[in-house]
């Protein structure tokens, strides 16, 4: 199920673009800083209003410490101004499929002692700001607040020891950026 729904997503996203007016694609230096790689497209679909779609993977393995997830992360906006222009609010969605463990993740409460493997899904609000630099390159800052939906089992590492299957509720941050823009056209 959860196929059909980001092949819905891309198709959407992909006939936007084709459609759009003016394009770019980003890369949020938060993600940048924390070795995770990303890529994000903006689609102005109307003056004031555009479609944001980022995703981004991190896979790695140091000795027993594990951190793999792959998140996509659509967005709409309603610019102020004018899309990639100025002050911008949002409403965004979130898909997150993860696999940690020996770490410890801030928010969510999960303890270097466990191995963590599961989904999350949900969405919120945002706001942000495009800083002009050139007409092609833009600095964005963008910060949102939001609910997640944690869905994971959960293993005590030390004994191998199954614990279960878990759902757990979240609220708070669930977007942070600060992103290099290119505008295409």
């Amino acid at each position: 199920m959860n196929k059909i729904w980001l092949g819905l997503l891309v198709g959407f996203c992909v006939s936007i673009a084709v459609h759009a007016q003016r394009v770019a694609v980003k890369s949020n230096i938060v993600y940048d800083a924390a070795a995770i790689l990303n890529v994000g497209g903006e689609f102005i679909i109307d003056k004031q209003i555009s479609v944001d779609l980022s995703g981004n993977f991190i896979g790695w393995e140091l000795g027993d410490r594990v951190w793999k997830h792959w998140m996509i992360q659509p967005e709409g906006r309603y610019w102020l101004l004018e899309g990639f222009n100025g002050h911008f609010f949002g409403v965004h969605g979130m898909y997150l499929n993860y696999d940690v463990s020996r770490l410890e993740v801030p928010f969510v409460n999960f303890s270097r002692r466990n191995h963590y493997k599961g989904l999350a899904y949900g969405g919120g609000v945002s706001y942000g700001y495009s800083l002009y630099i050139t007409p092609r390159f833009n600095i964005e800052f963008s910060a949102g607040i939001g609910y997640l939906s944690f869905d994971y089992d959960k293993t005590y590492i030390r004994e191998d020891l199954y614990e279960g299957h878990f759902k757990k509720s979240y609220f708070g941050p669930t977007k942070l950026g600060v992103s290099v823009v290119y505008i295409i056209n």
